[in-house]
């Protein structure tokens, strides 16, 4: 697959000068759609490569701000024909599939929840809880894969570093929604699940928390977001086995299903140092890729949400380490 994007630009056909301009400089390939003379709209398309596409996206948005009317579609390019003579080889920060925008709308449908999200957390609650109960591992990572709930995790993270209250407060919302469910339905098996003797072992693991579970959240969380900006989604079926948060809430929702308190306590402090853990290794990086807003007093905005946020996250986790050492010294 090419690593070219094209960029189709609807706007004023005044502002024509200012788009050849910028495609010019650039040094990408821009030609004009045919439109009615009498229409004063214009369209273009401009090719770019993953090297060029986000600052040409940038600089055509700062050209059009002040229009009424205008609109850039960024469309996917299989192939370009003929192929170019001297391609340079991408660098490391060339390869990166998403422009700013691109990542955006990736991010924010796995924020906004609906029924086919609530319908898949309450499926993959059953399908883990039985898997717990049964003491089955291959059916446990089946519930793992096909549960949702590290997308709004993600998106709360890159929410944060675009200062972005409305995908925050969606995230925030669908997360706790999709924790709750997937609680309360395993609460519900567990309490109608015929148990004879003691606990598997794979629901007895759900329910102990380590600093190795705490390198394992970071490391994922730095995965799934390093699997989003390079656009290498079959990464994420990985780091949903490995970053196990579905597990950890059927665990929870089981032992408060049988009235079991000790064992709850320690799954709700996996589920949360996965999820802390998850947020704060994802904004990492998204900060470190050079993800964040467009505009000055964007940027400006972004800082503050992503200062507090990291404190908080850091704050959290520290407070979480000293609860898990304080476990481990008193049960071992």
């Amino acid at each position: 697959m090419t690593n070219h994007g094209l960029l189709e630009i609807t706007a004023d056909k005044g502002a024509e000068d200012d788009i050849r301009a910028i495609a010019e400089k650039a040094e990408v390939p821009i030609t004009e759609v045919t439109a009615p003379a009498k229409d004063r709209l214009g369209v273009w398309r401009i090719l770019a490569g993953t090297d060029k596409r986000q600052d040409v996206l940038d600089k055509l948005q700062r050209a059009l701000g002040k229009q009424a009317d205008w609109r850039i579609i960024i469309l996917p390019v299989e192939a370009v024909l003929p192929r170019p003579k001297k391609e340079p080889e991408p660098t490391e920060a060339q390869s990166e599939k998403e422009t700013r925008e691109e990542l955006y709308e990736d991010i924010a449908r796995s924020a906004k929840g609906g029924t086919d999200f609530y319908l898949l957390a309450a499926l993959s609650a059953v399908v883990a809880a039985i898997g717990l109960l049964t003491d089955n591992i291959a059916v446990v990572i089946g519930a793992m894969v096909i549960a949702p709930l590290l997308g709004p995790n993600i998106a709360f993270a890159y929410s944060t570093i675009l200062g972005d209250k409305d995908l925050m407060l969606s995230a925030t919302r669908t997360n706790l929604s999709g924790v709750a469910i997937t609680i309360l339905v395993s609460a519900g098996i567990g309490a109608v699940w015929p148990l004879d003797g003691d606990f598997g072992h794979e629901l007895i693991m759900r329910t102990t928390v380590g600093y190795d579970s705490m390198a394992l959240a970071l490391a994922s969380g730095f995965a799934a977001a390093l699997s989003m900006t390079t656009g290498i989604s079959t990464a994420l079926v990985g780091v949903m086995v490995a970053v196990a948060l579905l597990p950890p809430a059927a665990a929870l929702g089981i032992m408060l299903g049988v009235d079991k308190i000790g064992p709850a306590l320690g799954a709700a402090l996996l589920l949360a140092v996965n999820m802390i853990c998850v947020s704060l290794s994802a904004q990492i990086t998204f900060i470190f890729k050079g993800f964040g807003p467009r505009t000055w007093w964007q940027k400006r905005r972004a800082r503050s949400w992503g200062r507090l946020n990291l404190i908080v996250l850091v704050s959290v986790l520290a407070i979480l380490a000293g609860l898990i050492y304080l476990r481990r010294s008193h049960f071992g």
